[in-house]
């Protein structure tokens, strides 16, 4: 069997540059190395500088770009005006591969490799705009610094989360919301959100007020469609625009509020206004937002596979969940015999 070839190292690199500046031949330098003199000589070849001459550092780099093909989004143009299109409509990496596993049974391409292409582009072209494409827009990878919370605010009626049915932490069943305001520079613009737990589903509204008597009526209108085991219970944060959460009580929604300081209790609407806002900064003036382009950021969240879904969306998963049960309504009882 023949000699089995490999790369040479950093050190090897240095030693060979150390030599040949000496005046070492070829020869000399492979039997110091152990290496075949053929070897040498292409190396010596390949990687030196014409100005510098050899190297160490600068043949390592010379070496590697040469192994370098490209990403696969480089090279396969149709994918990459796929994954591009699918980034644009605000699906993350991980939804665009998860989406293709379930559809291809394997994905067309990795997440690391989407996250590199965009940040690579990004370096290459010194154009920041490319990580628009991502749904949090970071300059650069890694966790921002926390924020700090504002003190709870106590009021009338208030349910600690402690006391929601347990059905509604496993995410098992449906019926359970999670509720908040998205709020934008200008004063008095927001937008309530209210996202179902089980099924990932978001409904929104606009407010013309961040009062507490237009937010619960807001809430109210949002839910009162719904067939009741569909809206039993919405947990809020501790702030005073959800004062008056009892006037749902009336009508069937019982009501939950976080512990101070901890929004993580009601992540799922923390995460689905997260994803909205790449759509609708906060900069956004909603003066100017037509009400057809405020249905589509809806729709676009509403029907983006979710990996915790299996793949499949929000949109098709409510959607059986209210098929079910209008078939549960609609199936005759039994005459006792």
């Amino acid at each position: 069997m023949g000699r089995e070839y490999s790369q040479f190292s950093l050190e090897e690199r240095r030693e060979i540059a150390g030599l040949s500046a000496d005046g070492g031949s070829i020869r000399q330098i492979a039997a110091a190395l152990d290496r075949q003199p053929s070897s040498v000589a292409r190396e010596l070849k390949r990687n030196r500088g014409s100005t510098v001459g050899y190297q160490a550092d600068y043949a390592l780099a010379q070496a590697k770009a040469r192994r370098w093909t490209g990403s696969k989004l480089d090279r396969n143009e149709a994918l990459r005006d796929m994954v591009l299109a699918q980034l644009r409509q605000g699906w993350s990496p991980e939804q665009i591969v998860g989406r293709s596993r379930r559809r291809n049974g394997k994905p067309a391409v990795g997440v690391e490799t989407i996250y590199r292409f965009i940040y690579a582009q990004s370096t290459r072209h010194n154009d920041g705009s490319w990580r628009h494409y991502l749904p949090r827009a970071k300059s650069r990878r890694g966790w921002r610094a926390a924020k700090g919370g504002s003190p709870a605010i106590h009021m009338s009626h208030r349910v600690p989360l402690a006391q929601r049915p347990a059905d509604a932490d496993d995410r098992l069943a449906p019926g359970h919301w999670e509720a908040d305001l998205m709020a934008f520079s200008r004063l008095d613009q927001n937008i309530l959100m209210l996202h179902e737990r089980m099924s990932r589903a978001l409904i929104a509204a606009r407010l013309s007020s961040k009062q507490a008597v237009p937010v619960a009526a807001a809430i109210a209108a949002a839910l009162t469609g719904l067939p009741q085991p569909l809206r039993q219970t919405v947990t809020f944060d501790n702030g005073t625009e959800f004062a008056r959460h009892y006037e749902l009580v009336e009508s069937g929604t019982r009501t939950f509020f976080c512990d101070p300081h901890a929004p993580w209790q009601k992540g799922g609407i923390e995460n689905a206004i997260g994803r909205v806002r790449r759509f609708l900064p906060r900069k956004t003036d909603l003066a100017t937002l037509d009400q057809a382009r405020f249905l589509r950021i809806l729709a676009a969240y509403n029907n983006t596979p979710r990996k915790c879904l299996d793949w499949k969306t929000p949109a098709e998963t409510f959607s059986k969940q209210l098929l079910l049960h209008f078939e549960r309504e609609s199936t005759p009882r039994l005459s006792p015999g």
